[in-house]
């Protein structure tokens, strides 16, 4: 991929967690499309390079849940590619493989896993982003969150452990910005709804869920693309959100609005 000259990063180094599928893969080629060099971290390491491959960028192995990973995944990516201006952090996941569900009946197992990868993951990389941006003078954190971290869910969507981890993510996005905001280093977070990925399948597949998507989603009725989340992403990545901080932006169709 030819990196785009004048486009919204053009210049800049810009780093996905996740980058291996689904809104990390599409962001990591949106923002190779608009002039970053982009820095792949995935836990599938043949996805990775697959990715960075494509958007002409670095790859790197990481379980983002692990410190020790994260630390030796940002130590080589600075050292290949210099400390990003921009960091997306993608990973997550759902924990009903492990028997996630209403707080009554929610597992243990399900909500440490759950805490691990969606929580513990974002204040990691986090973590060793911050000294890397300020050595850029400033950059840019997008954390990505879910609707169901704003909403409560139905039965469709009672998934507590889950919905907690996403309430957490929003929480820690701001108090990253507010503290950090007098050295030039913004935190915004996206709160997705239904987005056709592979964590979706399940949705996807359930005739009940998709029936009910003109009532959820109604500014389309369907589910959002991944090139959807990328897209606010972007923006909140770019120099045309210099002046925001602290956002808790919805990419869910309308969603939340009702």
């Amino acid at each position: 991929m030819t990196r785009a000259e004048g486009g919204l990063l053009s210049g800049k180094t810009a780093w996905v967690t996740g980058a291996g599928g689904g809104i990390g893969r599409a962001a990591a080629l949106l923002f190779a499309a608009h002039g970053a060099a982009v820095g792949c971290i995935d836990l599938d390491g043949g996805r990775a390079a697959a990715t960075a491959a494509e958007a002409g960028g670095e790859a790197a192995v990481a379980d983002v849940s692990l410190a020790g990973d994260v630390q030796r995944a940002f130590a080589a990516l600075a050292e290949r590619m210099g400390p990003p201006d921009a960091l997306f952090n993608v990973v997550g996941v759902s924990g009903r493989r492990w028997g996630d569900g209403p707080v009554e009946s929610c597992t243990e197992e399900a909500w440490e896993r759950v805490m691990a990868v969606n929580v513990r993951s974002m204040f990691l990389c986090c973590r060793e982003a911050v000294p890397l941006l300020r050595r850029r003078g400033g950059g840019a954190i997008v954390n990505l969150s879910s609707v169901l971290g704003l909403v409560g869910g139905d039965a469709d969507f009672a998934t507590h452990a889950y919905a907690t981890s996403k309430g957490a993510i929003i929480s820690l996005t701001r108090s990253i910005a507010s503290f950090y905001a007098p050295e030039g280093i913004r935190a915004n977070v996206i709160c997705a709804g239904l987005i056709a990925t592979e964590m979706s399948l399940r949705a996807q597949q359930n005739p009940a869920i998709t029936a009910r998507l003109p009532a959820l989603q109604p500014l389309t009725g369907g589910f959002g693309a991944p090139g959807d989340v990328a897209g606010a992403a972007l923006y909140l990545a770019s120099d045309l959100s210099a002046f925001v901080t602290g956002a808790v932006l919805a990419v869910d169709g309308g969603w939340t609005v009702r």
